[in-house]
């Protein structure tokens, strides 16, 4: 039935890279969204209210919040979708990601205005009028919210949207909290235990924890986590299947929302070589970057000197020594040969969580031991941040 609905509203809808056909799931979702989560709410309501149960008052007023989640993702496709201007030469695809933020804070206040309702409940409690047929239509209720989990988590896939996992998630979370709330309205009539208060209780902290999720992911990327490690090993893959690539380093990849990311390179070549020749490769790899990964990547040419023996087995000793401290890998490695000192020029990568101190004495210990190899030698080290998570 997915595939149907986005044959049907969604044209060439299999181009998911396409910015338009992205905007037309987003929306899509959205609408649909909108419609299954206003029933859903107005249902829940009124059986709420005519059973007197916090617990379903909760799950409806989550069903709200949904709702109000959908129009923020048709709001935000259509505002991440505008075209770069003066004042945003990288676009606006980040709205996506500030409307993941405010649906994140709508979702906790809800959660929390429910927290308090729960806690009056718990401290007043009043019998639940249980009738049949209204539970019936809340079991029902679980198979459309099963249906909308299991619609937006193959959307979010599709294209990849932030908005669209967040809501699938949501989903397959009121399935639960929906659940419990029958379970327990159910056990407490029979048994004549009074659980309405404590159910509607765990779920507004369940919805209180989705939304506090939801803005901690959100946040990460706005400040500029790490990137995908799939996307690192991609890129990486497809700059090394260059004929005259050696090596790469200080690879760096900005986000400026799906659809809009942008990297640097550093790919070593060899001296030798003809420059205009590995520069038509560079183009190649750069204009096939972008129509593979969707990445717009700007190489830069690290000229390295392939062909000497002696600067080749020098830095293979070095190599050895830096694998005995740990994970690290160099780049840049030149040296500039003297009588009496041999100075031996080269750039290290280390994590970025790696303090100021951690690395001093990194360089130190590092230096140290290939001196004790060779006191001629001395090491110019320069430390470089990993900026890919690795």
């Amino acid at each position: 039935m997915i595939k149907l609905l986005l044959k049907k509203f969604v044209k060439d809808y299999q181009n998911t890279t396409d910015k338009v056909v992205r905007e037309k799931y987003s929306v899509l979702s959205g609408i649909l969204g909108i419609i299954c989560n206003a029933v859903l709410f107005l249902v829940k309501f009124l059986i709420g209210a005519a059973m007197k149960s916090i617990a379903i008052m909760s799950d409806a007023f989550n069903n709200l919040s949904d709702m109000g989640s959908s129009v923020m993702s048709i709001i935000s496709a259509k505002l991440s979708n505008r075209k770069p201007d003066k004042d945003h030469p990288f676009g606006h695809g980040r709205f996506e990601y500030i409307s993941s933020l405010i649906i994140s804070f709508l979702i906790m206040l809800v959660g929390f205005e429910l927290l308090k309702g729960s806690f009056d409940k718990i401290l007043s409690p009043e019998p639940i009028s249980l009738k049949p047929w209204l539970i019936l239509i809340l079991a029902l209720s679980v198979f459309i919210k099963l249906w909308m989990y299991s619609f937006n988590r193959y959307m979010g896939n599709k294209i990849d949207s932030g908005v669209l996992k967040a809501a699938s998630a949501d989903s397959l979370n009121d399935v639960i909290a929906t659940s419990a709330v029958i379970v327990s309205s159910v056990i407490g009539y029979y048994l004549n235990i009074n659980l309405d208060g404590y159910i509607g209780l765990a779920v507004s902290l369940m919805i209180m924890w989705v939304g506090f999720s939801l803005a901690k992911e959100t946040v990460d990327v706005l400040l500029g986590g790490a990137p995908d490690k799939e996307l690192v090993k991609s890129l990486e893959d497809l700059i090394m299947s260059g004929e005259y690539v050696l090596g790469i380093h200080d690879l760096m990849v900005h986000d400026y929302g799906p659809g809009r990311v942008f990297a640097s390179v550093h790919a070593e070549v060899s001296d030798k070589e003809n420059v205009s020749v590995i520069h038509e490769e560079i183009d190649v790899l750069e204009q096939k970057c972008l129509n593979e990964l969707g990445v717009e990547l700007v190489i830069h040419m690290d000229p390295i000197a392939s062909d000497s023996e002696t600067i080749n087995s020098i830095k293979e000793m070095v190599k050895e020594v830096i694998r005995t401290k740990g994970n690290y890998s160099i780049h840049d490695f030149r040296m500039t040969d003297g009588e009496n000192r041999i100075n031996l020029i080269f750039d290290i990568v280390v994590p970025a969580a790696m303090t100021e101190k951690e690395r001093k004495a990194l360089v130190l210990e590092i230096s140290n031991n290939i001196k004790a190899i060779n006191e001629i030698y001395v090491c110019v080290i320069k430390v470089d941040t990993d900026y890919t998570g690795e």
